[in-house]
């Protein structure tokens, strides 16, 4: 049995960036299903779980704006942090002055989305003997009326955070901006990276786990009719 939930969620600003940019950020039209995946791990998400996005409903016109962000070239090494905690290593700091550059990006501003979706079980057990559907139904409900993350939901980066997550029983198709009526090809888009561990420490050490940063991208072809993109219907036509 799949237990599914329906969300409406909304933002300032988001950015669902295209892989095939190199260097300035340009969104998509629309999010992507593993950026919607991540927005819903913000909520609850365990190892044991994983979620599977149903339906894409995009509620406002898609409008873009260019904006220009200081960003860091570099990242800190996990190894720096590990050598300064062990009082080893030197300050795993950046100095952002020092490593600042500027990029540009092209954003969707004000948006509106409605996401369907479900969640399977991945085999993954933890510690707790009543690990069921249920049980991780019952989390996920009440956390999505509490308005509880352990983390701020993001509309694809970190820099655009959801504003409101609203649980509802279905959604009301009569708000979908009449500038989405029709239906749209959008082309092939990222479905999601597919990590190659699947989630598996590769050392099956679940005290000490190390994981795989091997991924490869998922693409599928999806089209938005009067504003809604069956993601489960076109998640058949995949590509690697």
């Amino acid at each position: 049995m799949a237990y599914g939930f329906r969300i409406m969620v909304d933002g300032d600003y988001a950015c669902f960036t295209r892989p095939e940019m190199k260097v300035e950020r340009v969104s998509y039209d629309v999010p992507t299903p593993g950026a919607l995946e991540g927005l819903l791990k913000s909520v609850y998400w365990k190892p044991a779980i994983r979620y599977v996005i149903d339906r894409i409903v995009v509620f406002s016109p898609i409008e873009f704006v260019n904006i220009r962000r200081n960003e860091v070239k570099s990242k800190v090494l996990l190894s720096a942090v590990k050598g300064q905690m062990s009082g080893k290593g030197d300050s795993p700091q950046i100095i952002a002055a020092e490593d600042r550059s500027q990029r540009a990006a092209m954003l969707l501003k004000n948006v509106k989305y409605g996401i369907e979706f479900h969640f399977e079980l991945t085999g993954i057990k933890s510690d707790h003997e009543d690990e069921n559907e249920e049980k991780h139904y019952n989390i996920i409900l009440r956390r999505l009326k509490n308005g509880q993350q352990f983390r701020q939901p993001v509309l694809g980066c970190r820099e655009f955070p959801v504003k409101h997550i609203e649980l509802v029983e279905d959604f009301d198709y009569n708000l979908v901006s009449d500038s989405l009526k029709g239906d749209f090809d959008l082309g092939f888009m990222l479905y999601r990276l597919n990590f190659e561990d699947g989630g598996r420490p590769i050392n099956n050490d679940p005290d000490n786990p190390v994981y795989s940063d091997r991924a490869e991208a998922v693409y599928y072809r999806p089209r938005m009719v009067d504003g809604v993109i069956d993601v489960a219907r076109y998640r058949e036509g995949i590509k690697c």
